[in-house]
């Protein structure tokens, strides 16, 4: 099982979505399962469930784990293909956010079409990898800051795009016939906080 795949085809993005699927997705994630296992799980009669399957297994999302005798009865073990999924900008290709419209900097919309152009370029990648039986070289850098004032963030974007900005142009090669091209991505936005908890609601004690 892969620990996350992107899903660029239309009709599979669609059938991932539908709820009921979206929890089959996640009782399978967990562990192989028949269909008569998550119909008890979820509430649904076991032909209902084995509707779902078929759809899921048909655009590649679940796969089929092995089989076992139960009775009379030959039981399908079914898994997923990933423990988590990402849907491609590509399955939305007519309206997929273009970030060559504007370029806006300091604006969170452009932040998301960059983000969504990077979901789109690396999950592509991670297919042709995948046919070509070859390893994906990428890199990512992740963390956390926490600024004391408006002016130190400000201070801290502008030396972070002279020192990402000088070290494009010093490795950057546009002569080079054998170099292959790399796409940078820096991005800064607030943290998003966790939902809170609900505060547990006192219980008044009888006297």
């Amino acid at each position: 099982m892969l620990d996350v795949t992107v899903i660029e085809d239309s009709a599979a993005a669609a059938v991932s979505l539908d709820p009921m699927r979206s929890r089959l997705l996640a009782e399978l994630a967990a562990g192989p399962a028949s269909a008569a296992m998550l119909a008890t799980r979820v509430g649904l009669p076991r032909q209902k469930v084995n509707y779902h399957l078929r759809a899921l297994e048909r655009h590649g999302l679940v796969e089929l784990a092995g089989e076992r005798r139960k009775g009379n009865v030959t039981e399908r073990l079914m898994r997923a293909t990933a423990a988590s999924y990402v849907i491609s900008p590509v399955a939305l290709a007519a309206v997929q956010p273009d970030p060559e419209r504007f370029r806006d900097q300091l604006s969170a919309r452009w932040l998301l079409a960059v983000a969504a152009r990077l979901v789109r370029d690396v999950g592509t990648l991670i297919t042709g990898a995948a046919k070509a039986r070859k390893r994906l070289a990428t890199y990512a850098l992740d963390g956390e800051v926490r600024f004391a004032s408006a002016a130190d963030r400000a201070a801290f974007v502008e030396e972070l795009t002279r020192g990402v900005s000088a070290l494009i142009a010093r490795y950057h090669d546009e002569h080079s016939e054998g170099g292959r091209d790399h796409r940078v991505v820096v991005a800064l936005h607030p943290t998003v906080k966790p939902a809170a908890e609900p505060a547990p609601v006192p219980i008044e004690e009888s006297s």
